[in-house]
């Protein structure tokens, strides 16, 4: 992790919940297991993201153990903010243990209340949360009363119940315990690649008088306009459509040749493990190359190699 922030650079810092206030679509980069790292974050920060989270940590990990700790939080003072980390938690005080480390850090940390795999739910995590209203409540309370900082937020990030009424009363529930915004998954537990519930969203944005995040399926900046149109929502997160394409919310329809340069640069001044660097240039790659320069492309196995290919055939 990084060094101290100095008060003076704490009060420049506008807090998350100001981006809401802007009047403006908030742009928001979802939290990615192994993707939404600092690197990343960095690349689309630099095509009009406004908000990143990082991928989600088990709060209880992170709290007993300093490699955790190492491994799986890094952020920068320079340019890697607003930042939210994301925690699987389903105790209180180990939330806000989690929260206490990271605060000098970052501007707020959101519960997963919606992370549908068999581990997260087998141990308590995830969206099984979403069955625990009172639960929900009671971690949002205590970090809001237990991290003295106004400005740092407690988000969370939820998968909807087939009856939305269950979801509405869920984030009625959150929103008295004092939380600054909710993200919702338009899909529930069960559903995987069925079509997103934007409706669900609109009926909890209207129910709501705190921000509401609209999350699911959203691919290009006009997905992004046409989401936040048919739900009311105040930002949208996206996940797969910034990594097939980290500039969409500049409005670009596929990754430019710019970007990509912009991504080996940072990839490799932040050092990143080339199996993350060459994922990530597959995803951005995967509309604008032939099914053949796939083949060749995705069994490269060295960073030399694939900035050798880049240079032969696109003079990056």
């Amino acid at each position: 992790m990084i060094g101290d922030i100095t008060e003076a650079e704490e009060c420049r810092r506008k807090g998350p919940v100001d981006l809401f206030r802007s009047g403006q679509v908030v742009k928001i980069c979802a939290p990615m297991v192994r993707y939404s790292k600092l690197a990343f974050r960095t690349l689309v920060r630099k095509y009009s993201c406004d908000l990143c989270y990082t991928p989600m940590i088990v709060a209880a990990d992170f709290v007993r153990s300093a490699k955790a700790r190492d491994s799986e939080f890094t952020t920068n003072k320079a340019g890697d903010h607003p930042l939210i980390v994301q925690f699987a938690a389903k105790e209180a005080q180990v939330l806000c243990d989690a929260a206490r480390i990271v605060c000098p850090f970052a501007d707020g940390i959101d519960l997963n209340c919606g992370c549908p795999q068999r581990w997260a739910m087998a141990e308590g995590y995830g969206a099984c949360l979403i069955n625990k209203p009172e639960l929900v409540k009671d971690m949002v309370r205590h970090v809001q009363n237990q991290i003295n900082n106004p400005k740092f937020s407690i988000s969370i990030k939820i998968r909807i119940h087939e009856d939305v009424k269950r979801t509405v009363d869920l984030c009625q529930k959150a929103e008295a315990a004092g939380v600054s915004w909710i993200t919702v998954h338009g899909r529930s537990i069960e559903e995987r690649h069925q079509p997103v519930h934007y409706d669900a969203i609109k009926t909890i944005k209207q129910s709501m008088s705190i921000p509401i995040v609209a999350n699911g399926d959203i691919k290009t900046l006009k997905d992004a306009e046409n989401v936040h149109q048919l739900t009311e929502a105040d930002g949208v997160m996206v996940a797969r459509g910034l990594l097939a394409n980290p500039a969409m919310f500049a409005g670009y329809e596929e990754t430019p040749f710019k970007c990509i340069q912009d991504w080996v640069d940072i990839a490799l001044e932040h050092g990143t493990p080339f199996t993350c660097f060459h994922h990530h240039l597959m995803y951005m790659m995967e509309r604008i190359t032939s099914k053949q320069e796939k083949k060749v492309f995705n069994v490269l196995s060295s960073t030399s190699a694939v900035l050798d290919y880049l240079n032969n055939h696109y003079g990056v």
